[in-house]
């Protein structure tokens, strides 16, 4: 905390002093915390008075130019809060229904996290799932080991040009393959209860981005030559948004429907088990308000 080198950024940032690469600072900051219903079925499930019990950290050490949660990750709104604070956070969530405590892009604030769950102890009886841009350092995923059940990384891009115009990360692929193989080493196959719900496992994210089909086809066939298809599951997602306008021209466009089926074809010759999405995922009300739902202290909390 005094000199950060968490993510593969290495910013050095002084946290008392200075904000990092990701504008993390000494305090957590949040900027939602609530049930959310449109994660994958097993992380999520279909009960409406339940969900998938989400903290939406405020910054991110990749800052992707397309990022849908971009008032998060680039703007750095949320609230700072205590780490007791984000332990009773935790807590509320479960009491709320949660199924997992799903903690989004929190690497900047792993130390944080992990004292928050050692005051939350025994009484946090839910899987604990972390979700991230994939960019990621191993000796940081080691300090989870024990804490977290499910990891839910994307994997963004192959080729360095691409990680670097959309992210400034030419080594994206190859922190986050190093990222993913040491989350499979900490979970293993996946293991699912009684009610069809992940405890345990690892879920891989890839965003089929518009003009760049065949770099997917190069992440699928990596993944399919380095873990067992049967040990994880892969969700493609189909949502891009041009949101603001983009320098690489091709971003400036919806993903077509014959780019992402075709990636899907590639998925289902490899073999792999998992999910997919239809072209109404891109929709506005998929996206949570960040309002600060869940933050502030509840009155009767004692």
């Amino acid at each position: 905390m005094t000199s950060c080198t968490l993510c593969p950024r290495e910013c050095g940032a002084r946290w008392e002093q200075s904000r990092g690469f990701c504008g993390a600072g000494a305090l957590p900051r949040v900027a939602r915390a609530a049930l959310h219903h449109w994660e994958e079925p097993c992380i999520s499930g279909s009960d409406p008075a339940r969900g998938s019990g989400t903290v939406f950290f405020s910054g991110c050490p990749l800052k992707c130019c397309f990022c849908q949660n971009y008032a998060l990750s680039h703007e750095n709104f949320g609230r700072e809060v205590t780490v007791r604070r984000l332990s009773e956070i935790f807590l509320e969530l479960q009491e709320a229904g949660a199924w997992n405590l799903n903690l989004i892009t929190g690497t900047q604030y792993t130390p944080q996290i992990l004292e928050a769950l050692d005051l939350a102890g025994s009484r946090l009886t839910i899987p604990v799932l972390w979700n991230s841009g994939g960019y990621e350092k191993p000796e940081t995923l080691r300090m989870l080991e024990g804490y977290v059940d499910i990891y839910l990384p994307d994997l963004k891009f192959f080729d360095p040009g691409l990680g670097a115009d959309c992210a400034g990360a030419p080594d994206y692929f190859q922190r986050a393959s190093a990222a993913i193989l040491e989350m499979y080493r900490q979970t293993g196959p996946l293991q699912l209860d009684e009610n069809g719900m992940l405890r345990r496992g690892l879920i891989v994210r890839h965003l089929v981005l518009p003009g760049e089909r065949k770099d997917s086809k190069k992440l699928l066939h990596w993944l399919a030559e380095t873990l067992p298809v049967e040990g994880f599951y892969l969700s493609l997602m189909s949502q891009y948004t041009p949101y603001r306008p983009m320098e690489r021209k091709a971003l400036n466009r919806r993903t077509a429907t014959f780019e992402y089926r075709w990636v899907q074809s590639i998925a289902q010759m490899l073999g792999f088990s998992g999910f997919s999405q239809d072209r109404t995922s891109a929709r506005e009300e998929y996206t949570p308000p960040f309002d600060l739902t869940g933050v502030e202290k509840r009155e009767e909390w004692p």
